[in-house]
C-alpha cells in the first residue's frame, strides 16, 4: 500500500523500556488533555479521545491518571494550555520529515527542534515544504491470531476503510482519518482485537538510504521521538530490512 512507513514499522517492533515509560505517559497525557479540550470528555462521542485512552491503557497507564488528564482537558481541573502544530523539514540525505508537536511554549520547541534536526545533518523548513509528500491516514493495528483475511477485508470495507497490510506479527488497517472510528467499530464487532489506532502522516513515496546516511536518519528519528513535545514523527525514508541491523 502507498504510504507504508519504515519508521512506523521500526517503532512498533521496539519494546517500551521502563526507563522511557515516564516519557510515554507524558505524551499520552498531552494527547488525552488536548482531545478532551477539543471534543469533550466522553469517549463515546469523541473518537480522538477514545483512541488516546486506548493508547493509555496499552501503555498500562493508571486509570486515575487518565481521568485527571480528561478533567484537565474539559476544565474540571486546572491544567496547562497546549498548542498543536506541525513542523516540516529535511533530514540526512534529503529525507522528508514531518513532526507533530503539542507544546506549552512554541518558541522553545521550535529552537529545540531546529537544533536537533541540524545536529543530524538536516534542516527545519517552511510550512508546506514537504507536506505534499505525505497523506493523513487512519491506521489501526490488529492482532493476527485466528484472522480470516476475507472476513477482515469485508469488515474494513463495510466500515469505510481502504485496505490492510500483513506486517508479519500484526495487520495494519488503513482508512481516511474521518472513517477511523467507524472502521474500528466494524472490526471490533467482528471480534478482532485492536492493539492501537491513530492518525498518521504517511509518505506517498520513499527515499532509499543506506550506510552512514541511514544511521544518521535513525538517530534523528530517535532523538525527535524522545523529545517530550513531539507526539508523532513521520519520514519518507526506506531501509532494506537486511541492512537495518547493520545501521541500528
Amino acid at each position: 500500500m502507498a504510504g507504508h512507513s519504515k519508521w512506523a514499522q521500526i517503532k512498533r517492533k521496539k519494546a517500551v523500556v521502563d526507563a522511557k515509560r515516564g516519557r510515554v505517559f507524558t505524551k499520552i497525557i498531552k494527547e488525552i488533555t488536548v482531545a478532551a479540550r477539543l471534543g469533550g470528555g466522553h469517549e463515546e462521542s469523541n473518537p480522538r479521545l477514545r483512541q488516546a485512552v486506548v493508547a493509555a491503557k496499552g501503555a498500562n497507564m493508571p486509570a486515575e491518571n487518565i481521568k485527571r488528564a480528561i478533567q484537565k482537558g474539559t476544565g474540571e481541573l486546572p491544567g496547562i494550555s497546549y498548542e498543536e502544530t506541525l513542523f516540516e523539514g529535511y533530514g540526512p540525505g534529503g529525507v522528508a520529515v514531518m513532526v507533530e508537536v503539542t507544546t506549552d511554549n512554541r518558541k522553545r520547541t521550535v529552537a529545540e527542534l531546529r537544533h536537533l534536526i541540524c545536529k543530524y545533518g538536516g534542516n527545519l523548513g517552511e510550512s508546506g515544504c514537504v507536506a505534499w509528500m505525505f497523506e493523513r491516514k487512519g491506521v489501526i493495528t490488529l492482532d493476527k491470531d485466528g484472522v480470516d483475511e476475507e472476513v477482515l477485508l469485508e469488515l474494513i470495507v463495510n466500515g469505510g476503510g481502504d485496505d490492510f497490510n500483513d506486517e508479519g506479527d500484526v495487520y495494519m488497517v488503513y482508512s481516511a482519518p474521518e472513517n477511523l472510528p467507524a472502521v474500528i467499530n466494524s472490526v471490533e464487532a467482528g471480534r478482532f482485537t485492536v492493539r492501537s489506532s491513530e492518525v498518521l502522516q504517511l509518505p506517498t513515496n520513499s527515499l532509499a538510504v543506506e550506510g552512514e546516511t541511514a544511521r544518521k536518519v535513525l538517530q534523528l528519528m530517535e532523538a525527535l521521538d524522545d523529545h517530550d513535545d513531539v507526539q508523532r514523527v513521520s519520514a519518507n525514508f526506506e531501509i532494506d530490512d537486511e541492512k537495518l541491523e547493520m545501521v541500528s
